[in-house]
């Protein structure tokens, strides 16, 4: 019926398989996939081509039909993203075997067509999933007269870029997690991007039932006097765009420059453009609210993750992971639960969700993402 109702499931039930077979390879040594890279590679590709890019394709395929005012993609296109997703999953996952198998066809003579042969349907399936992704909202978003959602598809097409160059390096023989990294920058753009029409909403709701609750013991006459007391949130365009390029202009630095200085203060200005985002938000009492404090927490872990790894770069007793793990446990994986909880039960029909279980799951992504980057400082034993 709609794209979010399969990918947001998939994302949810997938982040929590991929999630388990890591703790079981770290906990207990038991095998997860074997994939070119190594665990690392699998471990770190699962979860931002697939987990994430799930809930990327559930978010884009409802939110851009809307937003562009065009009609709905229809049950058998989303399908066949689903199955293209789940091929792409299956295809990875066993690329180690296949590639194995071919070896023994190969007689072991010759390592590198056997590295294709078993790497080559899940590059194709996985690059086709990105580019296909790419092309069914580029039209769209393209054609609306005032082009005010292009965010979307300079992200879409960030990631089908950093998707294709990863699988071409494992095919060459090189170690991709690069490319994963760069995939986390194009992520975080998106992120940014994404919760600002998200908070748009859920902040002006939450400022309209401060209002609400301001004005029963005011009489009528007071009324445009109440509601001059609460100014109205705006997500302002100057500050998202700013995000998004010094996010973009590291990320860049970082593929290009690791390690160096440069890399370093252009992390310290990612961190600074994301932390002036939040004087948005700075709107008093309805801040405080459930959903729009989840909202806010992500753009403090946004922040806080380029600011980490600024410092790191620039020769900081502290290992880029630090930062890199509060990027994606922590602004990815909030985000994503923000946007399963608020635009899932939205689109649904529903009222968002009340109940104390939001709350503790909240919480734990942000105790992980602190707790694994506390692994990368000084004195604190790795993770």
């Amino acid at each position: 019926m709609c794209g979010f109702r399969p990918f947001f499931l998939l994302t949810a039930l997938y982040a929590v398989l991929v999630l388990l077979a890591w703790s079981g390879f770290l906990g207990f040594g038991l095998a997860v996939p074997a994939v070119a890279g190594g665990p690392l590679v699998w471990h770190a590709h699962e979860l931002m081509f697939g987990f994430g890019l799930a809930a990327v394709a559930g978010f884009v395929l409802t939110a851009v039909p809307e937003f562009t005012a065009t009609p709905a993609f229809a049950p058998r296109v989303v399908l066949r993203f689903v199955l293209l997703w789940l091929a792409a999953r299956a295809a990875f996952w066993f690329s180690g075997a296949l590639a194995a198998v071919a070896g023994g066809w190969l007689d072991g003579a010759d390592g590198q067509a056997a590295r294709w042969l078993g790497h080559l349907p899940a590059a194709l399936l996985e690059i086709g999933f990105a580019c296909a992704l790419l092309a069914a909202v580029a039209p769209r978003l393209w054609r609306d007269p005032e082009r005010r959602q292009l965010g979307f598809l300079w992200g879409l097409a960030a990631m089908a870029a950093v998707v294709a160059g990863f699988h071409l390096d494992v095919l060459r023989g090189e170690y991709p997690m690069r490319w994963v990294l760069a995939g986390l920058g194009a992520m975080m753009a998106l992120v940014v991007v994404a919760m600002s029409r998200i908070s748009m909403r859920v902040m002006n709701d939450a400022l309209d039932a401060e209002r609400a609750r301001r004005l029963p013991a005011r009489t009528l006459r007071h009324v445009e006097e109440a509601e001059l007391e609460l100014p109205a949130y705006r997500a302002r365009p100057p500050r998202r765009n700013l995000a998004v390029a010094a996010i973009a202009v590291y990320t860049v630095a970082e593929f290009l420059l690791p390690g160096s200085p440069i890399t370093g203060w252009l992390g310290l200005g990612a961190a600074a453009a994301v932390f002036n985002l939040l004087n948005d938000w700075h709107v008093g009492r309805a801040l405080f609210t459930r959903w729009a404090f989840l909202l806010y927490a992500v753009y403090w872990l946004l922040a806080l993750g380029y600011l980490l790894l600024g410092l790191a770069h620039l020769g900081a007793p502290l290992a880029p992971s630090a930062g890199t793990h509060l990027l994606a446990i922590g602004a990815m994986g909030l985000s994503i639960l923000a946007v399963l909880c608020i635009a899932g039960r939205t689109h649904a029909g529903y009222a968002l969700d009340e109940r104390p279980w939001v709350g503790v799951a909240a919480g734990s992504i942000v105790l992980a993402a602190v707790l694994r980057a506390a692994a990368g400082l000084p004195d604190t034993p790795a993770a």
